[in-house]
Parts: structure tokens; sequence; C-alpha cells
């Protein structure tokens, strides 16, 4: 079946103005007005710290901003404890999230292939209960083939694959590579880009984020594979941006890569 996978933004798109290392953070009701301002109907909450701390009056509130703006929210944290998975499980059901990313390794926490597949198959039924899915990103401290293997053995459609080929190349996992490992199992993808560039006096390089379409994502081969818009899979928003000069330079790119982002997968 043909499906209208949909272009959305990440909290981690801004990244920079909802931290503290700007003299006027972001709220995140303000970060929704910023997305609906460039067009835009999806957000992912993604490692937003500041959502845990949120009782439900203030969750409903975050709901409440997005529903008058026409965004549908998505949902996104670290770990798999059981606890932590079920918290997450009642704030994606108060903002109406029907998708929640997350990573297997957090301090204190890197289970096995074997936990974390006993972690799942305990808890995933109250996720299809609530019509809430799983998507497992692929990073560097968790080899692919690991996430692989327990989204295999679990065998559920409420169970899938983030994919992010960017987080991969740190682990020395190609780029190609992992979008052939993981096309199949791909519910939501991460899209940012990513370049080498020397550090001064050539010792060494540095990995860092690049403008999308200016780095070396190969984003016409993951889209072939991985085939978003067949499959109603979100492409997501994000950046590598690294902190400039100065405070003001920073959020001018950081909103300069973010149009720049948008403006090439709707050209697309």
């Amino acid at each position: 079946m043909n499906g209208t996978g949909r272009i959305g933004l990440s909290s981690y798109a801004f990244f920079w103005q909802l931290s503290d290392q700007v003299s006027e953070p972001l709220s995140i009701h303000d970060a929704l007005r910023k997305a609906a301002n460039l067009g835009v109907d999806l957000f992912q909450i993604c490692d937003y710290a500041p959502l845990e701390d949120m009782n439900d009056d203030d969750l409903a509130a975050v709901r409440s901003t997005a529903d008058q703006l026409g965004i549908t929210l998505e949902l996104g944290t670290k770990g798999i404890r059981p606890e932590h998975l079920r918290t997450f499980l009642h704030i994606a059901e108060v903002l109406g999230s029907n998708l929640l990313r997350t990573m297997f390794n957090v301090p204190g926490h890197t289970p096995s292939a074997d936990e974390a597949m006993a972690i799942f198959t305990e808890v995933l039924t109250e996720f299809e209960a609530s019509g809430v899915r799983i998507a497992i990103e692929t990073y560097e401290q968790v080899p692919t083939e690991r996430i692989l293997d327990v989204v295999r053995r679990v065998n559920s459609p409420y169970l899938g694959i983030c994919s992010d080929p960017a987080n991969t190349v740190a682990a020395l996992e190609m780029p190609r590579q992992v979008i052939d490992a993981v096309s199949p199992y791909v519910l939501n993808m991460h899209i940012k880009d990513f370049a080498f560039s020397r550090k001064k006096g050539w010792v060494g390089f540095t990995y860092s984020g690049a403008p999308l379409g200016e780095g070396l994502l190969d984003y016409d081969y993951m889209v072939k594979k991985i085939q978003p818009k067949e499959r109603n899979i979100n492409q997501i928003v994000e950046h590598w941006l690294p902190w400039q000069d100065s405070e003001a330079e920073t959020i001018r790119l950081e909103n300069q890569w973010t149009q720049q982002s948008l403006d090439f997968l709707r050209s697309k």
C-alpha cells in the first residue's frame, strides 16, 4: 500500500536554541511555533530533559499547542528499562504520539541482546494496546547487528528501527551497509548530514555535521532502499551543528540549516 511518509523536525533541529547555552532558551511551545512557521506539521520531541519533569497538565498543554498549530507529535528518549519505557508510554499517550524512538544504553544499564529481548517482550503488549510503536535508533554504542537480532527475535510490528546512518560511522559501520541491513525494519528516519574536516595543522579530523545535501550522506541511496513515502515512514530533520563563535551566529546557522534541510527534502 502506498503511504504518505511525512517530513518533520526534531527538537534537535533547535538543539542550541532549546539549551541553556543561549541567553533566552526556547520553550517547547516556542519550538512548536517555529516549526509551524516553517510549514511543518510533524515534530519529534527527542531527548528533551524537561519533558520528564512535566505533570499531565503540562504535557496536555504541549499537546494543546501542537493541536492548535496542526502539528502531530512524536517522542524520543534513551534507555529501555521497563519502568522508563512505561513512563514514556504514558507521555506518548498524553501527547498523542504513536511512536517512541529510543536507544539501548544509558549510564548504569547496557543490556545484552537477551535482556533487551526479554524487556521488549514484557512491555510490547502495553505499547500495542495504546497503538505506540518503538523504534530503536542505530548508533555507535551498540552494533547494528545486535539491534537487528533483537528486532528479528521479538518479531513484532510494534518494534523496529530508527535509521540514522550518521551515528554508526563512529563504530566503523559504513552508512550504506547499515542502510542495507536495517531497511526492512525501519519505522522512523533521522535525517542529518555529516562530514570530516581536517583539524588545524592537519593533525587528525573532526567528524561533525554538515548542511543537508553538502556532506557525505547518500540521501538518494537511503531513500531508494528504505522507500519512506511508499512505506509511510516519517523523515525527521536533525543537526550536528557545532557551537559557533557567538550565540547569534550559532542561532543564525541553526535556523539556516533547518530551512535548508526542509528545502532539500521538499525538493525530492
